[in-house]
């Protein structure tokens, strides 16, 4: 028998998580059955049980998927030295805002922190995630003090987690209400981030 390569191995991953992730939008996490995902993968029993063996796995394996795409993206945004504070935040803005819609991520990320509250290791792995997250966003505060735009006595350790909360307050405000967008959020973040150091700079993109 030949030997199945890796890269097969992981596009065929891949489709159950794609069939998973339509079926957890459409219907959520509870409604949805391992049998009815199966039948969205157009796969065998066998085949999805070889790598997720529950629906728990399917649901902690898309929960990582998603976080790491984010992470990438905003540390992307975050290492960009020509950047002001206020031009970081209204990009971290702009990459949730992207991900609102049916087809984004946000309403499935939702459904893991629901989920997270009756699940104890999803809990912990979402408390990881987003545990690195604010890292990041301790560090977008760090290289602001140094640059003169926070007073030189702001903690990043303390800015840091009220910048993340900035960033998911207006994805949760977005989804929940569709009455905040991206044009006004992004104003009031200026109102509230710009100082005489930053100016008036604002994000083209």
């Amino acid at each position: 028998m030949p030997r199945v390569s890796a890269e097969h191995l992981a596009a065929r991953r891949q489709q159950i998580l794609d069939a998973a992730r339509r079926r957890f939008v459409r219907e959520g996490f509870h409604a949805t059955s391992m049998q009815q995902v199966i039948a969205e993968a157009g796969l065998s029993v066998g085949a999805v049980y070889r790598y997720f063996p529950s629906k728990s796995d399917l649901i902690a394996a898309i929960a990582q998927q998603m976080a790491d795409g984010i992470a990438v993206q905003l540390t992307t945004i975050a290492s960009r030295p020509d950047r002001s504070i206020t031009e970081v935040m209204e990009a971290a803005v702009g990459v949730v805002d992207a991900n609102t819609g049916p087809d984004g991520i946000l309403p499935l990320v939702v459904q893991v922190w629901a989920e997270a509250q009756r699940d104890p290791a999803l809990r912990a792995m979402v408390a990881q995630i987003y545990g690195e997250l604010v890292t990041v966003y301790e560090k977008i505060a760090a290289n602001a003090v140094a640059r003169g735009e926070l007073p030189p006595d702001a903690d990043p350790a303390a800015v840091g987690p009220a910048l993340a909360a900035l960033v998911l307050g207006y994805g949760i405000l977005r989804l929940m209400t569709g009455k905040v967008d991206l044009t006004t959020y992004r104003a009031g973040l200026r109102a509230i981030l710009d100082s005489p150091a930053t100016g008036d700079r604002t994000l083209d993109a």
